[in-house]
């Protein structure tokens, strides 16, 4: 087998990258999960080096317009590093690669096989490290008198007192983005800490309680016709069960998906024949996924592109074999923008 490489080019003196796979090894079958699940995030990276040197890349980039804090020196520190698996041409070899980072994910248990979990907390954590750095980029950026918070004024500075409080909620208006820093501001001391603004920027990954009944009110607003604030059988048919479908259709390979009425009268705890928006929360990940939720379902996706024998399990060999499938997340997904319409206004 021909070793196969990622190029890494160097963008200026100090020597930030960007990484891309063969434009003509497009992965279809991951543009395919794309469209079939609807998410609009760009796809989650295997290989913790190339997360960094697109973080790295992206940081140079916003570095150019002026909007990037200490980039230069962050370049400079990370770039040694990242040379680690690359030889003297500057070729990133991605078979050494995932023989490096095999036994890294094969650790519950360590039995040389890979399996579903395994994959899951691996994609997952890197998707977390992905939304911390995001998180910390803005912080750095937006937090004007350095106090390691965000006031609703640092972020969105657009927005005078005027606004606020003539509350219009508008999708994109001052009174709908104050609802929004409201929810987030778990304290509430009228700043988002770190966590907060994680939560703020990033709501359909958040576990804060308003933030999801939020999302789920909204999404509501789209599909209830008659406007009486809850769904009727036909309403959840032709919209959350749709949605619902998709994705318990991909995670069960077909096998056992609920019937419309069975999942109906699952969710409707009170029997009134119709669903509030709480009795709508088990959907939640469903109805509003965000990168999380992404990073689990793409994790079983890896599985089926590389698992020849279908065992459920990966070995070395099957990823080696496979080993684009690991890399070609560098594919620029061709949906175009992966931010979901809560930031359409940023």
């Amino acid at each position: 087998m021909g070793r196969a490489v990622v190029y890494v080019l160097i963008l200026a003196a100090f020597a930030a990258f960007f990484v891309f796979s063969p434009s003509h090894l497009p992965d279809r079958n991951r543009q395919e999960l794309t469209r079939r699940l609807g998410y609009k995030f760009r796809t989650p990276t295997f290989d913790p080096l190339v997360a960094e040197l697109e973080r790295i890349a992206e940081e140079r980039e916003l570095g150019s317009r002026g909007n990037a804090i200490g980039v230069e020196q962050t370049a400079k520190a990370k770039i040694p590093e990242a040379y680690r698996d690359s030889n003297d041409e500057g070729r990133l070899n991605i078979s050494s690669r995932l023989v490096v980072l095999f036994p890294l994910v094969d650790h519950s248990p360590t039995d040389g096989l890979i399996n579903y979990e395994e994959m899951s907390n691996w994609i997952t954590e890197q998707t977390v490290n992905k939304l911390n750095n995001r998180t910390g980029r803005e912080l750095a950026f937006y937090d004007k008198n350095g106090d390691g918070a965000i006031s609703f004024h640092e972020y969105l500075p657009q927005f005078t007192e005027e606004d606020i409080a003539r509350n219009e909620t508008g999708h994109g208006q001052a009174g709908w983005w104050k609802q929004q820093f409201t929810n987030a501001d778990v304290d509430p001391n009228g700043l988002l800490s770190f966590d907060e603004l994680k939560d703020f920027l990033h709501p359909q990954d958040s576990s804060n309680y308003r933030i999801q009944n939020w999302l789920l009110s909204e999404k509501m607003k789209r599909m209830d016709y008659d406007r009486d604030g809850k769904l009727s059988f036909d309403e959840f048919l032709h919209h959350a069960y749709d949605i619902y479908k998709s994705y318990i259709e991909f995670e069960t390979q077909g096998d056992d998906v609920p019937t419309a009425e069975e999942k109906f009268d699952e969710l409707d705890l009170d029997e009134d024949e119709v669903l509030t928006v709480e009795e709508l929360r088990p959907l939640f990940q469903y109805l509003n996924p965000g990168e999380l939720s992404h990073a689990q379902h793409y994790a079983a996706h890896l599985i089926n592109e590389a698992d020849d024998n279908k065992d459920g399990f990966l070995t070395l060999e099957e990823m080696l074999k496979h080993e684009y499938v690991f890399y070609t997340t560098l594919y620029e997904n061709q949906n175009g923008d992966y931010e979901d319409d809560f930031h359409d206004e940023l």
